[in-house]
């Protein structure tokens, strides 16, 4: 699933970044930000109507990423233990 696919409130763990052509920027950007394999993530809110932009919590760090930003960035369900 992909982040921007995600439920707001719903607990996942990031999958991976997809990289739209060799050297992209924005995944690597992504990655600097700390969105690599197995950190917990959430969708915190949406913009109006479904919109733009996505607030994400990365452990305590909130980014406010684009749809499309959060689209690149693959997730799995955290599933409680």
């Amino acid at each position: 699933m992909r982040l921007s696919e995600l439920p707001k409130g719903a607990p996942a763990v990031v999958d991976r970044v997809h990289d739209a052509h060799a050297a992209d920027p924005i995944a690597q950007r992504l990655r600097d930000l700390g969105f690599v394999d197995g950190e917990p993530v959430r969708v915190v809110a949406i913009g109006p109507m479904g919109g733009d932009p996505v607030l994400i919590q990365i452990g305590y760090t909130r980014f406010a990423l684009r749809r499309a930003e959060a689209a690149r960035v693959s997730v799995r369900s955290e599933v409680a233990a």
